[in-house]
């Protein structure tokens, strides 16, 4: 396992509170949801939460709850971030509390049943370009601290790393489809093999 680089090339670039890749963590997150990985998703999820970014960890999960699970689970997802808004009335951001709510929404998407059917509607059936485009940029992996090692499959063709690897948006959608736990059958599932 190699070690983190914690002066990356592009200092621009965001990092977490243990020197993770922003970008790799957010993806990390989802992914792992989409797996039914509690523990994993957690993980990431206050990593991202403990390192400022809590703004973005509710809206990626709300973006989840639509995306990747299958009912009407986005509204518990949004009464959890009411319930976290409540508990931060008047709080500094920098003092927020109230993680138990994120802990909470990640292990509700990681129980729910999984479909991609609204992504799969806007790209396969409306847009109908998905897989056309691989992606061709660069970054290695670097974390710190307590290392927990970036899964293999947060590596996709939305991260930089992925594109690197030649990820494509082919892969991304069968790989996700793949891992769907537990998997709710979709509308367009046969779009996917088509």
């Amino acid at each position: 396992m190699d070690l983190p680089d914690l002066f990356p090339a592009n200092p621009m670039q965001l990092r977490t509170i243990r020197h993770y890749n922003f970008s790799e963590v957010s993806s990390a997150m989802q992914k792992a949801i989409r797996r039914g990985d509690a523990a994993l998703a957690g993980y990431w999820a206050l990593e991202l939460w403990s390192s400022g970014f809590g703004k973005y960890v509710w809206k990626r999960l709300l973006t989840i709850s639509a995306e990747d699970c299958w009912g009407i689970l986005t509204q518990e997802v949004k009464a959890l971030h009411d319930s976290y808004l409540v508990i931060n009335d008047g709080i500094p951001p920098k003092q927020a509390k109230g993680r138990i709510f994120i802990s909470k929404a990640v292990i509700l998407l990681c129980l729910s049943k999984k479909s991609r059917d609204p992504d799969h509607l806007q790209n396969y059936v409306y847009d109908q370009s998905a897989g056309l485009d691989p992606d061709t940029l660069a970054q290695e992996l670097r974390s710190s601290g307590e290392y927990v090692a970036i899964p293999e499959y947060a590596y996709d063709c939305h991260t930089r790393e992925g594109k690197k690897r030649g990820k494509t948006k082919a892969d991304f959608f069968k790989a996700e489809q793949a891992a769907l736990e537990p998997l709710q059958p979709g509308l367009f599932d046969h779009l996917i093999d088509e």
